[in-house]
């Protein structure tokens, strides 16, 4: 793996072929110094943003690129820093673009999404034979396939040269004690090489099985700096084992990080992965 910081004014969303990751932030939802926790995956022509919080419009506005530019979405859940941005994407796609952005969703997670969130501020932009927009009318569906030889629920899909497998987490709420307790939720398995959890509670039952199977060259896994809650506490991560701390990034992390990392390197955590920078996988 290397990382190289994003040097150029506008932010490409092809390159040579090369498996790219590139984090449009690194912060966790209510971070003020660092845009939220959404990272393009990029390799030759094809891109797949995974999640679009409420300032990833902003950002990658910054980056000259416009929310029109992207189009394939995965989205891993609905709290707002994941899908802040996607009210903003489909109206620009139904009224600017003229062209639907494509959205990778299981049905099921198409359902909540489309009732629990986006459906009061789209449905209703207009009305014909006394209906208003469906979220079929404002995004392209792909859905991933379920696999069967896993032991928690996993599917799969290929975007172009791109490989991704949504793996359900435990996330919310709280008081869930495993990934069928949980809200919907998923971590990302990119290319299989790469392991992206998303949001999740200390899950190492999670790392260990899909590591065995994979043998992951980067894990990024998000992170807060206190334990209870809904993500993994630094204190848990520390008790994995070496094997997976040596190449595990850490992610969605406060504004206080820097006063963190003695920490970090101290429980063997390989160190924080850092917005404007990309992971590159020869």
């Amino acid at each position: 793996m290397r990382a190289r910081r994003n040097h150029a004014k506008k932010l490409k969303l092809t390159n040579d072929g090369t498996l790219s990751i590139f984090f449009l932030g690194s912060g966790a939802a209510f971070s003020k110094q660092l845009n939220q926790t959404n990272v393009l995956v990029i390799k030759g022509n094809d891109h797949v943003m995974i999640d679009c919080g409420c300032r990833a419009p902003i950002a990658l506005d910054r980056l000259g690129v416009s929310l029109t530019d992207i189009r394939t979405f995965l989205i891993t859940h609905s709290h707002s820093d994941h899908i802040g941005g996607l009210e903003e994407a489909m109206m620009l796609g139904r009224y600017v673009s003229k062209r639907k952005p494509r959205i990778i969703i299981t049905a099921e997670y198409q359902e909540i999404l489309w009732d629990q969130s986006l459906r009061g501020g789209a449905e209703f932009n207009e009305a014909y034979d006394g209906k208003g927009l469906t979220f079929n009318d404002l995004w392209e569906v792909l859905r991933p396939q379920p696999l069967a030889e896993y032991a928690r629920d996993t599917r799969e899909i290929e975007i172009g040269s791109i490989n991704l497998k949504l793996v359900r987490t435990n996330h919310i709420p709280q008081q869930s004690e495993s990934w069928e307790q949980s809200s919907y939720c998923v971590g990302v398995i990119i290319d299989d090489r790469i392991f992206f959890s998303g949001d999740t509670q200390f899950d190492p039952e999670l790392l260990e099985t899909y590591d065995r199977k994979f043998r992951f060259e980067a894990i990024f896994h998000d992170a807060q700096f206190w334990t209870g809650g809904i993500h993994a506490s630094l204190k848990e991560l520390g008790t994995l084992p070496r094997s997976l701390k040596r190449r595990m990034l850490l992610m969605h992390y406060a504004d206080s990080w820097r006063e963190h990392s003695d920490e970090v390197r101290s429980k063997g955590i390989k160190g924080f992965a850092r917005e404007g920078y990309f992971y590159d996988f020869a």
